[in-house]
C-alpha cells in the first residue's frame, strides 16, 4: 500500500507540473494535446485527489506495517517464553524421573 500511495503521488505531481509547465498565455498544451480550461481544472482535480488518496494510502500502509512488526515481534517474545518454559519443565520431569539431579 505504500508503494501504492507513493505512486499516486507521483503521478499527481506529474499531472500538476506537466500543466502548469506547458501553459503558456490562454492556451495549455497537456501531452502534447490542447487543454481548454474546463479540462484543466479536472485534470487538477484529478491530480490533487491523486495526491491525497495517496498520502491516505501511504499513512494507512505505514500503520499496517508498523502494527505487523510489532505483533511479530510480541509473538517472537512470546515464543521464546515458552520454549524456555517446557525447556525447564523437561529439565525438572527428567529430575523426577531418573530420581537423582542432573
Amino acid at each position: 500500500m505504500v508503494i501504492l500511495g507513493l505512486l499516486l503521488i507521483a503521478l499527481g505531481a506529474v499531472a500538476i507540473v506537466a500543466a502548469i509547465g506547458t501553459a503558456e498565455g490562454s492556451g495549455v498544451e497537456l501531452l502534447g494535446t490542447d487543454v481548454g480550461a474546463v479540462a484543466l481544472f479536472f485534470i487538477g482535480l484529478g491530480a490533487g485527489v491523486a495526491i491525497l488518496w495517496g498520502f491516505g494510502l501511504t499513512k494507512w500502509g505505514t500503520k499496517r506495517t508498523i502494527r505487523q512488526r510489532r505483533e511479530s515481534k510480541k509473538l517472537s517474545e512470546l515464543s521464546e517464553k515458552l520454549e524456555e518454559r517446557e525447556a525447564e519443565r523437561r529439565d525438572d520431569e527428567r529430575e523426577d524421573g531418573d530420581g537423582r539431579s542432573v
